[in-house]
């Protein structure tokens, strides 16, 4: 892996993942992963680099339709599978330890 998992990154690869087969486009994912646009765009440019996600322009005519044309983020296989693997794995790095048998949180283990 080429880059950090900050949380931007995070949510931006848990929104890509709630559809990995989907294209996404940037203010979509703006909303959905609640990032700036300072936060997406640098991480979008890192998993596309990395070939987690695959970007293509949209075929518009931005004159016609009156918006500009959106760049469109789809993840590929092996970014979705790496994806599902890193987020599992900051999840179990996260979880908290379980208690010891004998052992209740709050409580002084040292029997004092």
């Amino acid at each position: 892996m080429d880059f950090k998992l900050t949380p931007a990154v995070v949510r931006i690869l848990q929104a890509l993942l709630a559809a990995p087969q989907a294209p996404h486009y940037g203010m979509q994912l703006i909303r959905e992963a609640r990032v700036s646009s300072g936060s997406l765009y640098p991480a979008l440019a890192r998993l596309e680099r990395a070939g987690w996600i695959v970007g293509a322009d949209e075929g518009i005519d931005p004159r016609k339709e009156g918006r500009p044309a959106r760049r469109y983020y789809t993840m590929t296989g092996e970014g979705a599978r790496a994806a599902h693997l890193e987020l599992t794995e900051l999840s179990e790095r996260m979880r908290p330890p379980a208690p010891s048998s004998g052992w209740t949180p709050g409580t002084d283990p040292q029997g004092a």
